[in-house]
């Protein structure tokens, strides 16, 4: 099958349901190092917009301009039933230039983690509202 030319340039945004903005920026912000994006207009619910710099990026395919939105509702996704495994889960893909500190970061703060059962250099791990989150090293 050849390949056609796709009117897709790029990665924009993803969203991510959460119950509480300011938990979730405390897993976003302050455990992933991800800066807070003031440009999110007023909107009528809660959230909050967050930059991804491919700068950073380890190489690779990038997302530059990206960003991730935190969409506040009252009732999340359900965290139970969900495989434990977040690489068998919907899940967002982050490729990081530095896995070994997130990795100290997540054990600081006691979030568990698995890592990639192929081999590669990454590792899964579910924000506050078991939003499957991976992270891919560099060297992946």
């Amino acid at each position: 099958m050849s390949r056609k030319q796709t009117p897709v340039v790029g990665f924009h945004h993803c969203s991510l349901i959460v119950a509480d903005t300011g938990r979730a920026l405390e897993f976003y912000c302050g455990i992933l190092g991800l800066e807070l994006d003031a440009s999110r207009p007023e909107m009528a619910y809660k959230g909050a917009w967050l930059k991804l710099d491919a700068a950073e990026s380890g190489g690779g395919s990038t997302c530059s301009g990206g960003q991730i939105h935190l969409l506040e509702l009252p009732n999340p996704d359900p965290v139970t039933g969900r495989p434990e495994h977040g690489g068998r889960d919907r899940h967002l893909a982050l490729r990081v230039s530095d896995l070994d500190t997130l990795v100290s970061r997540l054990e600081q703060a006691s979030i568990p983690y698995t890592l990639s059962r192929s081999g590669r250099a990454a590792l899964f791990c579910r924000d506050y509202d078991a939003n499957a989150i991976e992270l891919i090293g560099p060297q992946a």
